[in-house]
């Protein structure tokens, strides 16, 4: 599949924002460090990418009611769903100027009664963009770091009607932070999440 970015502006894959808020100090004092241990900046993206993903349950696996949406918050509260943790990488890595993108895939629910809309992150390295899924592994899920081919947690199936969308946003889609905003719990995130784009 190729990525397609939604702005020819690379600039755009560095900025902060309200939900991607890399300046905010809990996230310039985690990746910091993160930075202190490593050689280069493949090394800080694999740090950073195994940071968020084993260190910031999902918020599903951990039955955290919590609902977070904005990166400081969830390094700070140690809790999320996969957007929430793709946020929190994609301010770790564009905390230290590497182009991060958000993006979609659609899957059936764990329980079979439907469709939600997952999300990753791609990373921008030899210029290419590299899809991440930084979600957590449990029994079943084995998402590993790769700048050579994709270890995601999960492969979409067209017969069930799930999709990989191939659009890197520069920002997250404003419906998914609309559900985060509006969810006074997870449960109820769960009925309003969108199951596609």
């Amino acid at each position: 599949m190729e990525l397609i970015q939604d702005t020819a502006d690379l600039s755009a894959y560095l900025a902060a924002d309200e939900v991607i808020d890399h300046h905010h100090p809990v996230v310039r004092a985690t990746a910091a460090r993160l930075a202190e241990d490593v050689a280069d900046s493949y090394a800080y993206a694999q740090a950073a990418y195994e940071f968020v993903r084993d260190t910031v349950p999902h918020s599903a696996d951990a039955d955290d009611p919590r609902v977070t949406w904005r990166a400081s918050d969830v390094l700070a509260l140690r809790t999320g769903i996969c957007h929430a943790k793709a946020h929190a990488l994609a301010a770790l890595l564009r905390a230290e100027d590497i182009p991060t993108a958000l993006c979609y895939q659609r899957l059936t629910h764990d329980d079979g009664s439907g469709h939600v809309l997952h999300g990753l992150v791609a990373v921008r390295f030899h210029g290419a963009w590299h899809r991440q899924d930084p979600r957590g592994n449990k029994p079943g899920v084995d998402a590993q770091f790769s700048l050579n081919g994709e270890r995601l947690a999960w492969i979409p199936d067209p017969a069930s009607h799930e999709a990989d969308y191939p659009v890197l946003y520069a920002g997250p889609h404003p419906a998914v932070v609309g559900a985060l905003k509006a969810a006074p719990d997870r449960p109820y995130l769960w009925r309003t999440l969108p199951d596609s784009l």
